[in-house]
């Protein structure tokens, strides 16, 4: 299953670094900013992180809220968080699920070996939960940037 801008977003729950359940239907009248990254502390997966995380104010400033999703455990969320002083919640798809819904789970290609796995991608999501903005394949360096871009243009409509 893939989606696409203007697809309805999918509705999913997933546990919080928190602990807490977090449902995306609980952020409708809000434009989302949903990551998929594909592990915590590891270079790329940081830089993302970290990049949301000091555009934090612009994303508030576009009425957004910043949401990222891998695989890993909830503990392995925890100290990711803490470590980078991440200032939005890390939500755990262990089953990855939630990726395939939104086309984020499939083949990859690293020095030539092909494998199965996460995807990195964003997809923005507008106060009636309609998708704006999807990249798949996104560089971990230009998914912020992207994804602000794409606030911004909604917002001017």
């Amino acid at each position: 299953m893939s989606v696409e801008i203007g697809d309805q977003a999918p509705d999913f729950k997933l546990k919080s670094d928190s602990g807490e359940d977090v449902k995306l239907s609980a952020f409708r009248g809000k434009k989302v900013v949903l990551y998929f990254y594909p592990e915590d502390d590891t270079p790329g997966c940081t830089k993302q992180a970290c990049d949301f995380r000091d555009n934090f104010a612009a994303l508030q400033g576009a009425h957004a809220v910043v949401l990222g999703v891998s695989p890993d455990s909830i503990e392995s969320h925890v100290k990711f968080k803490k470590k980078y002083d991440l200032n939005f919640p890390l939500l755990s798809d262990p089953d990855h699920k939630v990726a395939e819904k939104y086309g984020a789970w499939g083949e990859k290609n690293n020095y030539g070996k092909k494998y199965i796995g996460l995807i990195r991608s964003h997809f923005v999501i507008d106060e009636k939960g309609k998708l704006i903005d999807v990249r798949r394949r996104v560089s971990s360096k230009d998914s912020m940037r992207l994804a602000l871009e794409a606030l911004t243009k909604s917002a001017a409509r």
